[in-house]
């Protein structure tokens, strides 16, 4: 048998493992359990945003607690020097009201904040809670289904490891030149080799002119100047 007929044998069983390779990867299962497996990251990802968010909240909380302490130490401070040194003058009266309006502004100001961030804090306290029961049911029907596809893989495994085995010994006595550039056809195009049938390309149906239909009668390597792959007659 020569060269390309053994090319041509080996590239059965190769197609075969490819092809199982393929149908593995494809797997329903498989793709379930991807994109499952991305959903828990994602909402991973949105709890750890959460946390993060919550963090900067009480981080903002304490700081405007600090801020209310101090305006209403400066309150006090002024309810004091008010009394120590009551107003004589509509000057006097004039500038306590705008100390006064200053600080309870801020006051109202802080206050306002604050409350806002717990709004914001209770919304993300139900975001989370939506969120970590979802995360509980995605990860229930990952586990399942992992179950079911280890099973599925375990028996592909098998069948893979017999076909690789099948086309591992059919290499045996093909010349690595020929390996080799089957190899490099396979990277552009798939199957690499096609029959010559009728005068044309198996694979793409152009038609060969005479002079490259005698190289294939005779056995030597050609390829196809339209889609590229090892012809054999």
């Amino acid at each position: 048998m020569g060269q390309l007929e053994l090319l041509w044998e080996y590239q059965q069983s190769d197609v075969e493992v490819d092809n199982l390779n393929r149908l593995i990867k494809r797997s329903p299962n498989r793709l379930r359990l991807l994109k499952l497996r991305e959903s828990l990251k994602e909402q991973q990802g949105m709890l750890k945003g959460i946390e993060d968010e919550v963090l900067a909240m009480v981080d903002r909380t304490d700081a405007l607690k600090d801020a209310v302490g101090m305006m209403e130490d400066q309150l006090r401070q002024l309810q004091a020097r008010i009394q120590e040194n009551p107003a004589s003058s509509s000057v006097d009266v004039q500038g306590y009201m705008e100390e006064v309006a200053r600080i309870t502004a801020s006051l109202d100001e802080y206050e306002q904040e604050i409350r806002s961030i717990r709004r914001n804090a209770a919304e993300r306290d139900k975001r989370q809670r939506d969120i970590k029961v979802r995360a509980i049911r995605c990860k229930q029907e990952f586990d399942e289904l992992r179950v079911e596809y280890d099973a599925e893989y375990q028996e592909k495994s098998e069948e893979l490891e017999k076909l690789t085995a099948i086309a591992k010994s059919k290499r045996e006595g093909i010349e690595p030149k020929y390996l080799e550039r089957y190899e490099q056809i396979k990277q552009r195009c798939m199957p690499p080799m096609a029959k010559e049938i009728d005068g044309q390309c198996g694979g793409c149906n152009m038609a060969f002119p005479s002079s490259v239909l005698r190289d294939i009668k005779a056995g030597n390597p050609v390829e196809c100047e339209t889609c590229g792959r090892l012809i054999i007659g």
